[in-house]
């Protein structure tokens, strides 16, 4: 199998937001690159992302991490389209699970 059917292939988990507690959702927004991620996300156009559309100083498997604790929180949902993994936030879900948390992280000032 190529890397491209691989991709093709790949499904990714995306949990109940019911079941994510607080200091999970927590704990994925107190890194900075995951901060970045999500405004990223948010600012764009189509409202999906490309990891590699990202400007990061970081190693690809390090971004890569980044995205699995984003959508392991909640955060994020990633589909697969050809061969790209394109993520989206989960804004309505997450409102309602954890309301004013997006939007404090919309409107924080980035050097917070």
């Amino acid at each position: 199998m190529s890397h491209s059917e691989a991709m093709a292939v790949r499904e990714y988990i995306h949990p109940d937001l019911e079941g994510v507690p607080l200091n999970t959702a927590l704990q994925a927004l107190a890194d900075p690159a995951r901060i970045a991620i999500l405004r990223a996300i948010l600012a764009s156009g189509t409202g999906e992302i490309a990891c590699n559309e990202i400007s990061l100083p970081l190693s690809k498997g390090t971004v890569s991490h980044h995205f699995e604790t984003l959508r392991g929180a909640g955060l994020i949902r990633t589909r697969v389209e050809g061969t790209k993994c394109l993520s989206s936030v989960r804004r309505q879900e997450f409102d309602e699970r954890f309301p004013g948390l997006m939007r404090l992280v919309e409107s924080e000032n980035s050097q917070a």
